[in-house]
């Protein structure tokens, strides 16, 4: 709250949940010496000067002409949750929308739910395997036939909660290019999917089948149960070379040295005999590999010749973690 509120401040009165929405209206406030109330809080003393509200939420024109009669004098603001004209029209007409679920976004479920109740023919494609806001949106579309999710993310742990919170016949395979490249993001989306238990039939339906009737507006499949598992049984060692990976992504995405040897770390680590020979010599590999071509960027002068052996680099780690992290006892 910017401050108190007493009979003779001014203060603002949010009739809104929208969290950015909120942020930014709070933040203001706080400039200019508003005091700020949410609706949800009990009754007021006095006038608001300003009433924020969501003109997106249901009964949001009755709740209009109710505050205007209580508090004529008030200012009302509304915003809308989706502003985007576009998104609402292709719901409207039936188009699928693309909507990016990653990293960036504050939580999106309830704003996509009230254009899937506005629009029940909406066909939604949540891209990146809607990690934003996976919990809400899983439990608001788990098992909805026009509601679907794609497998454009780096982690496999990611695409392992995604299968088992929805059913696989809203699974979709996308890369994200030109961010994801071949042979990383295919790669990720089978060795996810069988860990997962998908049927071989399950796994053609993701690859292109599901994504071929969208297009050709085909009805969805009938919707079954989640295939996946909410626990995975691998050995230490492949989880030591998943944490050593995972912390040199960050070091690659912003085109750092390996000062700490996080690569070094995970090779001595596939030297452990555990019984997965096969599996730990094809991480080594990839992983020798990648350090190689890690050591080589500071002596590249050409900054796009640089830029690419970076990506390079990436993927060689991107595919070891992938088979670290979907190496399973069970």
């Amino acid at each position: 709250m910017a401050a108190d509120l007493t009979e003779t401040s001014p203060w603002l009165l949010l009739w809104t949940s929208d969290p950015k929405v909120v942020r930014s209206v709070e933040s203001l406030a706080s400039e200019t010496g508003l005091a700020v109330r949410r609706a949800d809080a009990g009754p007021a003393t006095g006038n608001p000067a300003v009433v924020v509200l969501d003109l997106d939420a249901p009964g949001a024109f009755d709740a209009l002409v109710e505050l205007r009669g209580r508090w004529p004098e008030s200012l009302l603001a509304g915003h809308l949750g989706l502003p985007d004209r576009e998104r609402w029209l292709a719901a409207e007409r039936g188009v699928p929308i693309l909507i990016h679920g990653g990293r960036g976004l504050p939580p999106i479920a309830e704003h996509l739910r009230r254009l899937v109740d506005t629009y029940p023919g909406a066909q939604l494609i949540i891209a990146h395997a809607g990690i934003a806001d996976l919990a809400r949106l899983s439990e608001e579309f788990a098992g909805h036939p026009g509601v679907f999710f794609d497998t454009s993310v780096w982690s496999p742990l990611d695409l392992l909660d995604m299968f088992q919170r929805i059913s696989p016949e809203q699974t979709l395979y996308a890369s994200d290019y030109p961010y994801g490249q071949q042979p990383g993001s295919l790669f990720i989306a089978l060795r996810t999917a069988r860990l997962a238990g998908l049927t071989e039939e399950q796994i053609r339906d993701l690859l292109g089948r599901s994504a071929a009737g969208i297009a050709d507006g085909k009805p969805s499949a009938p919707r079954t149960p989640p295939m996946g598992r909410t626990t995975i049984v691998q050995p230490i060692t492949f989880a030591r070379i998943h944490h050593y990976l995972a912390m040199a992504t960050p070091l690659l995405w912003t085109r750092q040295r390996d000062t700490i040897g996080v690569l070094g770390l995970a090779l001595n680590t596939c030297a452990e005999r555990d019984g997965f020979v096969e599996e730990r010599a094809r991480i080594a590999e990839l992983i020798a590999g990648a350090q190689e071509l890690w050591a080589t960027l500071p002596d590249i002068e050409d900054e796009q010749k640089r830029l690419e052996a970076n990506r390079y680099t990436f993927r060689l780690v991107h595919l070891a973690d992938i088979l670290a992290v979907t190496t399973s006892t069970e």
